[in-house]
């Protein structure tokens, strides 16, 4: 009965009309919601790989400043469960001269023989530099920081730290040089434009220190990274704090989730607009089938039944519309780079300006159970949209209508 009514003769053609665009509105919602939200979910884990091949998933530091004696924690901090690499750094902040001008950078001091297993620091150098044999006087810089001071590999720079030596006139400036090694991309502008890499033994005497910042760990579960931390401090014991991934990047995945959440709340929208045409459908089709309601009543129809050819009717546009909104949305997130070149070619844009998004394509990242909560949504929402002119048709009076329509 629920097909038949769906199936509108000539003169009801307009409530054929309105299904159609329901099942439309429906499918495009699905669809546009699985794509941005796969494709924000891209963005995080970009940034995420990009973020982790920079930085560590756990960094300790002793709460006096300085890490004394990081070598005598080093077996500790290897020994706690899920741990796979740890490594003393120094980061600070100090100025580089070029031939050009000069320039605040942030300093970042490395330990050859173990920092490959904490950061990827082979995997983002270019032109084929050895981080073991950058010496005393070698430097790796990000490479926007090279380009936009016309620095090139072979070049000598010069560091300048803010801690210098005391003398008669007041505190002078440390000053040392350094030959470019190389250069590094780590896809992240911040980064590339202001970093520079040399090693652990050259940074402590660049900033005359005898210790390093502290110690820069790597484990196997990013997401354990908080009970990790904890077993760490209880290992080494205390005078000493961590900061895990999550903490050092907060604000940034806090903007991201609330970017979100946000386009979560808009793009159910699309599928309410399309959830109130389904209501606006059924009760047009309640006020055409009045007579043949109250015949179907009279002739032992029970209101349960009624109601439920009226929720069948709902449910069958809305599922219609889920399952292809699904399809063509999996669809289109898999083969999105496809389309998005295929839209540059026809119009001459580009979508995503590589020296402004440092990707080359749309990352996307389909989570099955985002999937599974967007159809389930979409399909509750058709429900609650059918159970109103249920009610009403389940609701007539036979006697009355047929009295007043026979």
């Amino acid at each position: 009965m629920a097909r038949k009514y769906l199936r509108a003769k000539k003169s009801q053609g307009f409530i054929s009309f309105t299904s159609a665009l329901s099942v439309l509105g429906i499918a495009i919602g699905v669809m546009a919601l699985i794509v941005v939200i796969s494709v924000m979910n891209g963005f995080e884990e970009d940034i995420k790989q990009k973020l982790l091949g920079t930085q560590s998933h756990i960094v300790v530091t002793g709460l006096s400043g300085d890490m004394r004696e990081p070598e005598k924690l080093l077996p500790g901090i290897m020994s706690v469960k899920g741990v796979e690499g740890a490594t003393p750094f120094i980061l600070t902040e100090g100025l580089m001269s070029f031939a050009s001008g000069v320039k605040g950078v942030v300093i970042r001091g490395y330990d050859p023989a173990t920092a490959g297993k904490v950061i990827k620091l082979k995997d983002i150098i270019k032109g084929g530099a050895d981080i073991n044999d950058l010496g005393e006087s070698g430097i790796f810089l990000g490479n926007e920081l090279a380009r936009s001071n016309g620095v090139a590999q072979g070049d000598i720079v010069t560091l300048i730290s803010p801690s210098g030596i005391v003398t008669p006139l007041g505190i002078m400036p440390k000053s040392m040089e350094y030959r470019v090694k190389g250069t590094f991309s780590t896809g992240m502008y911040e980064y590339d434009s202001n970093m520079v890499y040399i090693t652990l033994d050259s940074a402590m005497n660049l900033m005359m220190k005898d210790q390093p910042t502290g110690i820069e760990i790597k484990i196997t579960d990013i997401y354990k990274a908080d009970s990790i931390s904890k077993a760490i401090l209880d290992r080494i014991g205390s005078g000493y704090w961590a900061t895990t991934w999550k903490e050092m990047n907060r604000s940034l995945f806090s903007a991201l989730k609330m970017e979100k959440t946000v386009m979560w709340i808009i793009l159910l929208f699309i599928i309410l607009v399309a959830v109130f045409s389904i209501i606006s459908m059924l009760i047009m089709i309640v006020m055409e089938k009045r007579k043949e309601i109250a015949i179907l009543k009279s002739m032992g129809a029970s209101s349960s039944q009624i109601l439920g050819i009226f929720v069948s009717m709902g449910m069958a546009i809305g599922l219609s519309g889920t399952l292809l909104g699904l399809a063509a949305g999996l669809a289109l997130t898999y083969n999105l780079n496809s389309v998005v070149h295929a839209v540059e070619f026809v119009f001459g844009i580009e979508v995503m300006p590589k020296d402004v998004y440092y990707i080359t394509g749309l990352p996307t990242h389909v989570f099955p159970i985002e999937v599974a909560f967007i159809a389930l949504s979409a399909v509750l929402l058709s429900f609650f949209a059918t159970i109103y002119p249920a009610r009403q048709a389940a609701r007539q009076d036979p006697v009355e209508v047929l009295r007043y329509e026979g």
